[in-house]
């Protein structure tokens, strides 16, 4: 009789436990459907020598490309981060890639690099990271400008009011995505600890 009691509650955890291991596999596999990672290793590369978080590459690769290495924008960015090529031809000559043509923005590796130095560069020259991701979106000049519109900046530094709507779902797109990143990533790094 404990015998037949004792194997019923094991059958029940074990269940249980078989329940358990499927659900969080599920969920596991559907988020990383929805929030890929790939390219991870160019990410962190480019992310560290740019002084970034890897989490918001990601974000911004996600919002731009949904990682789709030969997106090709309406405005004819293009690449993983969705790079003009005058701001591609610039970021070149800037960090000398050697045999560089444009032809080359959908390869992984220089589209990654490109977009990293950008954003790093934005950051240094607006010192607020709301306003280099808008930049990324918008462009500098416009970023430039709102900051001196008293409208859209109390200061000259940050943005209180972002009058794109485009730049506004950007921005609270990127930051959004930036958080299930850091979660991914830290998971990722606590798995292969």
């Amino acid at each position: 009789m404990f015998y037949a009691i004792n194997f019923r509650r094991h059958k029940k955890n074990l269940s249980f436990i078989i329940f358990l291991v499927v659900f969080l596999a599920t969920c596991f596999f559907a988020v990383n459907f929805m929030f890929p990672l790939e390219h991870f290793d160019l990410i962190k590369k480019y992310a560290q020598k740019y002084e970034l978080d890897p989490a918001l590459i990601c974000s911004i690769i996600h919002t731009e490309s949904k990682f789709k290495v030969n997106a090709v924008s309406n405005k004819d960015a293009r690449g993983l981060m969705q790079i003009r090529q005058q701001t591609a031809d610039w970021a070149a000559q800037e960090i000398n890639i050697l045999d560089y043509k444009y032809e080359k923005i959908f390869e992984p590796d220089i589209n990654i690099q490109i977009g990293c130095w950008y954003i790093n560069k934005l950051q240094k020259q607006f010192g607020n990271l709301d306003c280099a991701i808008c930049a990324y979106n918008a462009g500098s000049g416009n970023i430039t400008k709102w900051l001196a519109n008293n409208n859209y900046s109390h200061d000259g530094k940050t943005l209180f009011y972002i009058p794109f709507k485009e730049t506004q779902n950007y921005l609270r797109r990127v930051k959004r995505n930036q958080k299930v990143y850091k979660f991914l990533i830290s998971t990722m790094n606590f798995i292969n600890l």
